[in-house]
């Protein structure tokens, strides 16, 4: 972490020094002999980051090396503000601080010039004295191969496991075994992906173990693969050894000494006329696979190979051959359960758990969310523990437990060889996702908008940022840090949550490193010192006393939704001035505290869900904002300074005023004409159309993102004019006045190679010819469109259409070849609705919603091999009875794993599983 809070530092200061010549010109050499002194300790940092120090002299320099990044960063951070305060007043006291405050400006800057040049003197003096005691991966320090080779003894274990001691692996165990003997004489790659911890090389071991799986295959090879192994001789060595051992044969005498080449050759020969087995287990990187497939040649005799991987990019990878994945699935609730009680519960007969234990054991088995490896571990913690208070006291300091019981140990390294394997920038993103909530769903779009407030990412040139951190996200969740949710028409992750076993790993590295704190009430304030504040609940009736630490908060997230008391955030947001983000949320608080407003520092604002009426007049001070979001508020208009927020880049303003069945889902906010000064935005959404606004948008040439409702046919030239300059456009809605007014979609439309997502909510007057020419479209949404004429034939053969979401009737004869998602909504005179055979096989989502003249099933349901999730809301009763079972068409529904029937029953809403 010492590397990390480096790293970011010097990509800032880098910043800087390009950006804020002016404001920073009496300090300039001093910030930059400070970012060179960092650059040339980053090969000390990179060794820091390799191991885990045990010595204290270790843990002092690596302490010692991020307090100083700290501190650079509040030095600047401080004088930043300052020159912003003194530049930003009216002109008369930007006159008087010319004449009255100069001398004390000059004081300051010289002060801040001394005190950089004090952090330069230490940092050179933390360098000298690394090299003077040795500081390095020496004596008694952990390093992550030591990690690694503990967890792969953690792995072997797995071979000797006893098949009582064994949950909820038999049916998966079944499934490879399909793949490993069935008819196929093509050599086949089976990858078992999951995280850390969830059974993947018990799964393997228990399959590869199996006497009928062994006598299946000529000859057999298991390899561990060592995250850190790139010796390519050692794994053909390893391969040699195992196969000569599983047929009981003598491992020729030279094998240390030959070559690679002969190595190979020696596999090559030995395999050709064998159908052979081979597990790979914990493969890291797909170069694995590429440096041993040249010794497993397929011979079209059947050969298997299972890698298990915790990477989904390895597991998804073809391998050049035929290949299965098999993504490993958390234990069942009742599973997770009685493997809990026979660990915890070893001693007791029949291993159950006594009744007064069963509540605090059921939530402790909560936190392992299915994890096999975190239910064994914390089982056999809590069989050590004999009364309820122990029990208690662990559940209340599970992260305490994680970091210093040795019982807890397996766990702790398995999870921490996926965080160690981490680069720089993903370390802080994983922390920061620590910060949430336990069992928080997190929004795609929010987390990286603060990861990029924070500085999280690299600047790549021709990528814009939430590019970069998009690409952090999807490689965490390939790493199985993070979980999916829910993706998005495209596939991306558009929801995620943390294990709570790997946010309790979290929190106990960000509280150790001063990253982040959980506040939940159980500690005073005054006891923290972080860089990054989550404020889960709220005590002492909402009163708060300044503390020290308080300046040195970066980033406040306020997750108590029932705090109302302004003066609270006030006293807060007052102290911690230097903020750059601040998230609230749905907190119900009125009104925006007045100290906000002066947050030079602040890059994001997060206002939605607040009952906040208004902005001030003086929110253009911010003028480092980049995101502000306002949705779901009760502010109806923007005020005139929103045009000084220049460096702002995103502005959501949406208020949701009806549900799907009322033509007015939405309503947009009224903005000041002069938002068009706003040369950096990128979205927003969503805009009022009221005077010459949509004239105007056309100038924020940079918008990919556009929200516009108010929309009348009289627009109609301007609004196309407008969208035309708008060439990076990726995200359109239009919503039109009212039920009656027509949509002016009527004009020839302008060439936008980049949209993905087009939404028109409003009376169409005709088919859209132009429909057809979008061919990046994935999303199209038509509500209220009023339509007479079929609709499809303009649609059916867009390339990459995932997602249609209709409320109009229609009839599915060909096409939409790449389309996974399926609404029809609100068919108020639709009986009957046809899917013929080969029309959507990609199909894995259908939704049909109030189609109240419905008087079957949809037809051809039994083509979608794809589907996996078919809903029914508030259809008539004749749709659903067919169905049921034993009903004359459940046959054709058999393959849907999913099917939920949604109806109402004395005024409230039930849900019906109907698979």
């Amino acid at each position: 972490m010492a590397l990390s809070a480096a790293v970011l530092l010097i990509g800032k200061l880098g910043a800087i020094l390009e950006n804020e010549r002016t404001t920073i010109a009496s300090v300039r050499d001093e910030i930059d002999s400070i970012r060179k002194e960092l650059e040339s300790m980053k090969a000390f940092l990179v060794d820091a980051e390799a191991y885990t120090a045990k010595t204290e002299t270790e843990k002092l320099w690596i302490a010692s090396i991020r307090d100083l990044a700290y501190e650079v960063e509040d030095i600047i951070d401080e004088f930043m503000y300052h020159m912003h305060e003194k530049q930003s007043g009216s002109r008369l006291s930007r006159r008087l601080h010319k004449t009255i405050c100069f001398p004390k400006s000059l004081w300051f800057r010289r002060k801040t010039a001394k005190r950089l040049q004090k952090i330069t003197k230490k940092i050179k003096d933390e360098s000298e004295r690394s090299q003077r005691f040795s500081v390095g991966p020496v004596g008694g320090a952990t390093t992550s191969e030591d990690i690694h080779r503990l967890v792969q003894n953690q792995a072997e274990s797995s071979f000797f496991s006893m098949e009582d001691e064994l949950v909820g692996i038999e049916g998966k165990k079944q499934i490879l075994m399909g793949w490993l003997m069935d008819e196929d004489q093509h050599q086949t790659v089976i990858s078992v992906v999951g995280m850390g911890g969830s059974g993947k090389t018990t799964l393997a071991a228990k399959t590869f173990n199996n006497e009928g799986v062994k006598r299946h295959f000529h000859c057999c090879a298991w390899i561990t693969v060592s995250q850190t192994s790139h010796d390519e001789g050692h794994l053909f060595r390893s391969l040699i050894m195992e196969f000569y051992k599983s047929r009981k044969e003598d491992v020729p005498e030279n094998l240390n000494t030959i070559s690679r080449r002969e190595l190979i050759e020696l596999l090559v020969n030995y395999l050709e006329s064998k159908k052979y087995l081979v597990v790979l287990d914990d493969v890291w990187d797909i170069k694995v696979w590429r440096e041993i497939k040249v010794s497993l040649q397929d011979r079209q005799l059947g050969s298997r190979i299972i890698v298990t991987t915790r990477k989904e990019e390895v597991a998804a990878n073809s391998f050049g051959v035929k290949s299965h994945v098999h993504h490993i699935q958390p234990l069942l609730k009742n599973e997770a359960w009685e493997l809990f009680c026979k660990k915890a519960f070893s001693s007791n007969e029949h291993k159950t758990c006594p009744p007064d234990f069963v509540s605090l054991a059921c939530q402790l088995v909560e936190k392992c969310e299915g994890l096999p490896l975190a239910i064994v571990g914390l089982g056999g913690l809590m069989s050590s523990k004999n009364s309820l208070d122990q029990w208690q006291q662990v559940f209340n300091s599970l992260n305490w437990h994680m970091d210093n019981n040795s019982l807890l140990d397996p766990v702790k390294n398995i999870l921490l060889l996926s965080f160690n394997d981490l680069p720089s920038q993903l370390k802080h993103c994983f922390l920061y996702c620590s910060l949430f909530p336990e069992d928080f769903v997190i929004r795609r779009k929010r987390l990286i908008r603060l990861w990029i407030a924070e500085g999280f990412f690299e600047h790549v040139k021709g990528i814009t940022p939430e590019e970069v951190a998009d690409g952090y996200l999807w490689e965490l969740c390939f790493r199985s840090m993070l979980q999916v949710v829910k993706r998005n028409g495209t596939g991306r992750p558009k929801q995620v949550k943390m294990h709570d076993l790997m946010r309790e790993l979290a929190l106990s590295i960000a509280k150790r490193e001063n990253f982040g704190h959980v506040y939940d009430g159980r500690e005073g304030m005054e006891e923290i010192s972080t860089r990054r504040l989550s404020i889960h609940t709220m005590s002492n009736g909402g009163e708060i006393q300044p503390w020290p630490g308080m300046s040195k908060i970066r980033s406040l997230l306020i997750f108590a939704t029932d705090m109302s008391s302004l003066s609270f955030l006030n006293t807060l947001v007052s102290r911690c001035n230097l903020l750059r983000t601040l998230d609230l949320e749905d907190v119900q608080i009125d009104k925006l505290p007045d100290a906000v407003v002066y947050l030079f520092n602040l890059r994001y604002l997060n206002l939605s869900g607040t009952l906040i009426k208004e902005l001030p007049k003086s929110i253009g001070r911010l003028r480092n904002l980049q995101y502000l979001k306002i949705e779901e508020t009760m502010i109806e208009a923007i005020p005139q300074g929103i045009a000084k927020l220049l460096n702002l880049r995103y502005l959501t303003m949406f208020r949701l005023t009806g549900t799907t069945l009322d033509f007015k889902v939405a309503s947009g906010t009224k903005a000041p004409s002069n938002i068009c000064q706003l040369q950096k935005l990128q979205c927003l959404s969503m805009i009022e159309s009221e005077g010459d606004t949509i004239r105007l948008i056309g100038n924020m040439t940079q918008l990919r993102v556009i929200g516009i409702s108010n929309v009348k046919e009289r627009d109609e030239i301007d609004l196309w004019v407008s969208i035309e300059k708008l060439t990076l456009l990726q995200s359109l809605l239009l919503m039109a006045s009212n039920e009656e007014e027509i949509l002016p979609v009527k004009a020839q439309f302008p060439s936008l190679p980049h949209l993905q997502k087009l939404q028109l909510i409003g009376r169409l007057q005709n088919l859209i010819p132009w429909f057809s020419s979008l061919h990046s479209l994935t999303t199209l949404v038509l509500h209220w469109s009023r339509l007479e004429d079929d609709v499809l034939p303009q649609i059916e053969a867009l390339p990459n259409l995932t997602e249609l979401i209709l409320c109009e009737e229609l009839c599915f004869r060909k096409g939409f070849v790449k389309l996974e998602r399926l609404h029809l909504l609100n068919f108020a005179s639709v009986k009957k609705i046809t899917i013929e055979k080969g029309v959507m096989p990609n199909l894995r989502d259908l939704m049909v919603e109030q189609c109240t003249e419905l008087s079957l099933m949809p037809l051809g349901l039994e083509y979608l091999s794809n589907l996996q999730f078919m809903g029914l809301a508030f259809v008539p009763v004749e749709v659903i009875k067919p169905i049921q079972k034993g009903g004359a068409d459940r046959s054709k529904v058999q393959h849907i794993p999913e099917i939920l029937h949604v109806f109402e029953q004395s005024f409230k809403r039930v849900y019906e599983n109907l698979a």
